[in-house]
C-alpha cells in the first residue's frame, strides 16, 4: 500500500520562529523517564521566570489546554478569537503536538539580557543518543509578562490575528491536495495494469490497496475528494473541494487522467472547467 501520512502538525512555516524551537526541544525530549522539572512553580504572588513561563507552556500543551498554552507565547492573538469550530478544526494538529511532550521538562538555566530571556531545556543529541544538550527558547518581556517568542515575530502574528493559524492551515492542505493528485496519477498508473486498463475510483483504490482511506478523510484533509470514471472506464476526473471554505481551504480542484491540475477559487464548489 502506498501511504500519505497527512502533516496532521501544523504546516513548518506556521510553526517558525517560536514552535521551530519549541517543538524541537520537544521532539527530541525522549521518554518522560528522562525528564525531570528541577524548580517549583511561583506563587501567584509572584510574576513568571522565563523559566517559569516555559514549564507552564509545557503543561498547559500536554494537557491539552491550548489557549491556555498559546496565552503564554507570542501565538495568544492567535487563538483567542478562535470560534469552537475554528478551534476544532486546528485541534488534530495541536495535539499531535501535544502527543510528543513528556510529562515533566527540565530546565538547564536562563539567560536574561534586558526585556530578552533564553532558556535551555536539556535534550538529547537524537533520540538514540544518550548525550544531552540544550535547545534554547527565546522569550522577550511584554508589559511585565514573559512571552515565549520574538518581539519581531510578536508583531507578524498581532498583525494576522485569528487567521494566523487558519491561513497557514490552508496554505497545508491546499498544498497537500496537490500532492494527492499528482500521487494519484501514479496510483491509476499501477491500478490500470492490474484491472484490464480500467481506471477505478477512490473506493476501488483503496480496496486495492494504492492508498489509505485516511488520506482522503475530510477532517484530516481538510477536503472532500471524488473520483469520476468514464463508461468505458478509459477516462477519469478527479475533484477535490475544501470541507468548510475559508477555514479548511479555498481552492477547489480538477484534474483528468492526463494529470493535468487546475485550482480556482470559487467559493467552494465544485470545479467545473
Amino acid at each position: 500500500m502506498i501511504c500519505l501520512r497527512r502533516k496532521l502538525s501544523l504546516p513548518h512555516s506556521l510553526f517558525v520562529r517560536l514552535l521551530l524551537t519549541t517543538f524541537a526541544a520537544i521532539a527530541l525530549l525522549g521518554s518522560p523517564a528522562a525528564c525531570t522539572a528541577k524548580t517549583s512553580s511561583p506563587s501567584p504572588a509572584q510574576p513568571r521566570t522565563p523559566s517559569d513561563v516555559v514549564r507552564e507552556f509545557y503543561k498547559a500543551m500536554r494537557e491539552q489546554r491550548f489557549q491556555e498554552a498559546f496565552a503564554l507565547t507570542i501565538y495568544k492573538p492567535a487563538v483567542e478569537g478562535l470560534n469552537a469550530e475554528e478551534m476544532e478544526i486546528l485541534r488534530p494538529g495541536f495535539e499531535e503536538k501535544a502527543a510528543q511532550i513528556p510529562a515533566t521538562v527540565e530546565i538547564m538555566g536562563e539567560q536574561i539580557s534586558g526585556k530578552n530571556a533564553t532558556v535551555f531545556v536539556k535534550v538529547p543529541v537524537d533520540v538514540s543518543s544518550p548525550q544531552v544538550t540544550s535547545q534554547p527558547l527565546n522569550l522577550f518581556n511584554s508589559s511585565g509578562s514573559w512571552l515565549i517568542g520574538t518581539e519581531a515575530d510578536a508583531a507578524e502574528v498581532t498583525k494576522a490575528g485569528r487567521r494566523y493559524f487558519l491561513d497557514a492551515l490552508i496554505t497545508e492542505h491546499e498544498g497537500d491536495v496537490e500532492d494527492i493528485l499528482k500521487r494519484l496519477v501514479l496510483w491509476q498508473g499501477v491500478y490500470i495494469q492490474q484491472h484490464g486498463g480500467q481506471y477505478g475510483d477512490f473506493p476501488a483504490l483503496i480496496k486495492a490497496g494504492m492508498l489509505g482511506a485516511n488520506v482522503i478523510d475530510p477532517k484530516l484533509s481538510g477536503y472532500n475528494f471524488r473520483i469520476t470514471v468514464g463508461k468505458d472506464g478509459k477516462t477519469y476526473v478527479a475533484t477535490a473541494e475544501p470541507l468548510s471554505y475559508g477555514k479548511t481551504g479555498k481552492l477547489s480542484f480538477w484534474m483528468d487522467q492526463t494529470g493535468l491540475i487546475k485550482s480556482i477559487d470559487n467559493g467552494g464548489k465544485p470545479f467545473k472547467p
